[in-house]
């Protein structure tokens, strides 16, 4: 299995730099086995099923971005940090430059907020933050921008409306540096809706990681090694999920993150179980779903492995399909673009 096999050819007209307004007007491509057809995101509630159950990721993302400064003598160097995780000795970070920066070194990022480097690697930084709790949380608020992928980044810069739009509605614990994009397109509304229907709502938190957007370097793509990030699923939800699955409901992860959690904590038989950890789990053609039964996801970049998980779900040939139409009929693509909701033929997830 060759890193080529998940590669498309993708105008970059087709990068969005912003959201659809409202959310739920985004376009959805509905690829229901060999079936597509182009809807919205509000057709959710025509589309799903009374007894479907949705599955959130309710992690919330951090202003992880910093512009700060370090000084030796009069000599003063402007440094980018981004936050990736908090760990026992302090947070994990990438600088930029990295060369600039020294254990011991303090930068300041604002009158209230500054951190000593503790380690430094020749990838990454730990730094010890002054700040700690509720104190912490409020200066990082004031002084971090949100961490936009690096494929909008490169376009513009964060501003004030991405701490809306690059946020979910349900947003209630903190420690992402990306956002679970596909839930991006819900609003309140919209999930009263679905929920007077029948459709039920499980929520569970992986924190997404920055390693979401690490290239695939490897050309037998079956020797990857996935990045680890921090995922939590109570029993509530577990037994939410195991209840749907017993009364013949479809399971529906919201997002390739909330995917990729459930079926870290799922047993070979498909049973979840209350789950807290990191995983690595990495989803690609050949693997067999444990609970998943659709997915709702955006679009995903070329030889990424979240191409490859959905390939796993619909199979290659499907993919290639969907994706085919999707450049063809101009959806838009990544964090903040259109979605999609992907049916596999019953049996056919493979």
């Amino acid at each position: 299995m060759k890193l080529a096999d998940f590669d498309f050819d993708l105008p970059e007209a087709l990068i969005a730099t912003r959201p659809a307004r409202p959310r739920t007007s985004a376009r959805l491509l509905l690829a229901e086995g060999d079936r597509i057809s182009d809807r919205r995101v509000s057709d959710l509630l025509d589309i799903l099923q009374p007894g479907d159950r949705l599955v959130l990721n309710n992690t919330k993302v951090i202003p992880a971005r910093l512009f700060g400064t370090r000084q030796r003598g009069d000599a003063v160097a402007k440094i980018e940090v981004t936050l990736l995780d908090p760990r026992p000795d302090g947070w994990r970070a990438l600088a930029k430059p990295l060369r600039k920066v020294a254990v011991g070194e303090v930068i300041r990022f604002s009158d209230r907020l500054s951190a000593t480097v503790a380690a430094k690697t020749e990838t990454d930084l730990t730094l010890t933050f002054a700040l700690t709790g509720e104190d912490f949380d409020a200066a990082l608020a004031d002084a971090g921008v949100m961490p936009l992928p690096p494929y909008i980044a490169a376009k513009r810069a964060a501003d004030d409306q991405d701490r809306t739009d690059y946020q979910t509605v349900f947003a209630r614990h903190a420690g992402a540096v990306a956002a679970p994009t596909a839930s991006l397109h819900f609003d309140e509304p919209l999930l009263r809706a679905l929920a007077a229907k029948g459709v039920d709502l499980t929520e569970v938190t992986l924190h997404v990681g920055a390693g979401t957007f690490l290239p695939v370097k490897v050309e037998d793509v079956t020797t990857h090694r996935m990045h680890a990030e921090w995922g939590r699923v109570t029993a509530a939800a577990a037994a939410e999920i195991n209840a749907t699955k017993r009364a013949r409901g479809r399971i529906i992860p919201v997002g390739t993150t909330a995917l990729r959690l459930i079926e870290s904590a799922a047993s070979p038989d498909g049973t979840l179980h209350a789950w807290e950890g990191e995983t690595d789990i990495f989803i690609y053609p050949g693997y067999q779903f444990r609970v998943t039964d659709a997915l709702m996801t955006n679009f995903h970049l070329p030889k990424s492995t979240l191409v490859m998980l959905v390939a796993a779900l619909m199979g290659e040939a499907r993919i290639r399909a969907i994706y085919d139409h999707a450049v063809r009929t101009g959806y838009r693509f990544f964090s903040y673009g259109d979605s999609s909701l992907l049916i596999p033929d019953a049996g056919g997830k493979a």
